[in-house]
């Protein structure tokens, strides 16, 4: 059998998907990514970096892995992660924040190799870690409003297109939330794009350091928002689509490549969930083995975007901030209501959830330490404390009427004899 025949067909569908997910990728966490190097320091050009690796960091694992275990595993950075990291980094040397990515990507590797993911998630609680998540994600939550004072047309149009495209197309809603707010954007002439240059990205090299409090303090809940809320998701939306996909195996190789690009910006490569489902569907192609081919296509447009990666950092930076905030809060208001929902859904736990968001959301800072670990602190000493079982000695119940008899015997003749 030649090659040729053994290559699946490629089709437009196909490509189309791939396309619109890795556009849906970049339109609604790119201005996540932006917040966060910057406020690790990052100038434009160290930016279109990160940008840069992670794009090509997506692109090998996507590529790779669909076409080495014939699944449409699609990889993403991590968005909650992201998010963690913009509202944690302000202030931290870059030295520091690579090193904070070298400590979480290692960690995710002898997760990976060790089997210890699935072992993992049963020790820390659901509401532990959704509470911190919603603690973080609640920043971005209040910033999403914030621009009506600012700059009332922009703002409220972009609000208005995602209400109305939740309403009647809710996979592209930021997507066309991401258009209103460039057209509006254009029409008040408030951004230029003659200083953008579609030039390749030049990866550039920092070398990384240890700083203990901020590996604690945002390294060990980085590590766990990451693996919570985006690996397992991404695990779970391939076995709900049938593709029993071998966890440990992928785990240890995204890992493995978030940190061999971790020096150079590349802060995360995980499993995909929600761009991920774009290359599943029946409208990919109608045999579930071949859809395989779309988050492959997809895997190359991501290392296109990856090596134009500088050009996209000049974009944003041209971009109003009103636009970069209220793009980054539409875009997390589902993550952001899905984490409170999985919070407190359990009522037995609610107690636990509400103390780490609450703890994670105040933004407390003792010892050098971040908010989001002392959350998860919080969390689990209420955890311990409240999950405790109290042993009681339930009594039979009796009926209603039961008066208490002596004790009887009866004779051979079957009559009732006191003992």
């Amino acid at each position: 059998m030649s090659l040729h025949s053994r290559l699946p067909a490629i089709t437009l569908p196909m490509v189309i998907s791939g396309a619109v997910a890795v556009l849906i990728g970049y339109a609604s966490s790119a201005a996540i990514i932006f917040q966060a190097a910057r406020a690790a320091g990052a100038d434009t050009a160290l930016t279109g970096s990160w940008l840069g690796m992670l794009g090509v960091g997506m692109g090998i694992t996507s590529f790779g892995l669909s076409l080495r275990y014939r699944m449409p595993i699609l990889t993403a950075w991590s968005t909650p992660g992201a998010a963690m990291l913009a509202t944690s980094l302000n202030g931290v040397s870059l030295s520091d924040t690579i090193g904070l990515f070298v400590f979480t990507n290692l960690l995710i590797v002898i997760c990976g190799v060790s089997g210890l993911f699935s072992k993992l998630m049963r020790y820390i609680p659901a509401s532990i870690a959704s509470g911190m998540l919603a603690g973080i994600l609640l920043h971005f939550g209040l910033q999403t409003f914030s621009g009506l004072q600012q700059n009332l047309p922009l703002c409220l149009a972009m609000c208005l297109s995602f209400l109305l495209a939740r309403r009647w197309s809710p996979r592209y809603a930021v997507f066309f939330t991401l258009l209103t707010g460039a057209l509006v954007i254009i029409v008040q002439g408030q951004t230029s794009l003659s200083g953008v240059s579609w030039h390749l990205s030049a990866p550039v090299f920092i070398s990384p350091s240890i700083n203990i409090p901020l590996l604690l303090g945002v390294g060990l809940p980085y590590f766990l928002v990451s693996m919570a809320s985006q690996n397992a998701p991404g695990i779970a939306t391939l076995n709900a689509h049938g593709y029993p996909v071998p966890v440990s195996q992928v785990t240890t190789l995204t890992g493995a490549v978030a940190l061999l690009l971790s020096p150079f910006g590349g802060f995360s490569v995980c499993i995909a969930a929600i761009t991920a489902a774009i290359c599943m569907g029946e409208d990919v192609h109608p045999q579930r083995n071949q859809r395989w081919v779309a988050a492959a296509i997809a895997g190359l447009f991501y290392l296109v975007t990856g090596v134009f990666g500088s050009a996209i950092a000049v974009l944003f930076s041209t971009l109003p901030p009103v636009f970069i905030h209220t793009v980054a809060g539409l875009a997390l208001l589902t993550p952001l209501a899905g984490s409170l929902h999985r919070c407190l859904e359990r009522p037995e736990q609610r107690d636990t959830a509400i103390v780490t968001f609450l703890i994670t959301a105040s933004g407390v800072s003792l010892a050098g330490v971040g908010p989001a670990f002392w959350g998860m602190i919080g969390g689990s000493l209420c955890h311990i404390l409240l999950s405790r079982r109290v042993v009681t000695i339930h009594r039979p119940s009796r009926p209603s009427g039961y008066r208490w008899q002596k004790p009887f015997r009866r004779n051979r003749a079957g009559h009732r004899v006191k003992k």
